[in-house]
């Protein structure tokens, strides 16, 4: 037997996971292999690497710094070469200022800015939640688990998404758990914030099942 189907047929190249940790990417730009966008309207998001001494993998975070008051607006960054149907998604969160939202979340099963899921942590309302957006309406799935979110201290968000069925973790405890059916083939995955806020990630990881 061949090495590859020798490996294959114990499962070892079934799933390749990928982890981006941002620390080799240049600073002030967003990352290559990246794509920013955004669901409504409102300021253009700006996602770019920066500097942070507290950062889970030194030196470096990709952040969106480009705030904006509008309640729907999602400011989103998506991986390009990923596409996810079934895996886990995880990512160290850190919020550090806003108004009206001071948090970031997790996408996957995106099709385009009008049309994915995500799950977020806000340290402002103290909640873990997950959205589906549909034709650029966003459509709570869980609404409002009450849970600590630090501001500008990290915290580990994941989302494992198996079929019609979701769960997520907070700090490696779960949270949350739904399902739906409205995106059921695979899409890409990335890294949302709300409204106002101005958020930091790292440590990024994508694990195919």
């Amino acid at each position: 037997m061949h090495l590859a189907g020798w490996l294959f047929s114990l499962g070892l190249l079934a799933s390749t996971a990928k982890v981006i940790n941002f620390d080799t990417f240049p600073l002030g730009k967003t990352p290559p292999g990246w794509s920013v966008a955004m669901t409504s309207s409102g300021t253009a998001p700006r996602w770019e690497i920066l500097k942070d001494g507290t950062a889970p993998t030194q030196p470096y975070v990709l952040a969106q710094v480009s705030p904006d008051s509008n309640d729907s607006r999602t400011a989103l960054a998506i991986l390009n070469d990923v596409s996810l149907r079934d895996g886990d998604v995880t990512v160290r969160v850190k919020p550090v200022a806003g108004h009206k939202d001071q948090g970031g979340g997790v996408v996957w099963r995106y099709l385009d800015e009008n049309n994915y899921y995500f799950a977020r942590a806000d340290a402002l309302l103290r909640t873990v939640s997950v959205f589906k957006v549909q034709n650029g309406r966003r459509i709570p799935l869980v609404a409002g688990i009450r849970h600590e979110i630090p501001l500008n201290g990290w915290c580990i968000l994941k989302i494992s998404a198996r079929g019609d069925r979701f769960q997520v973790y907070l700090d490696h405890r779960r949270v949350a758990q739904g399902q739906d059916r409205t995106f059921t083939g695979a899409g890409k995955v990335g890294l949302c914030t709300g409204s106002d806020s101005i958020t930091y990630f790292d440590d990024f990881r994508v694990y195919p099942k």
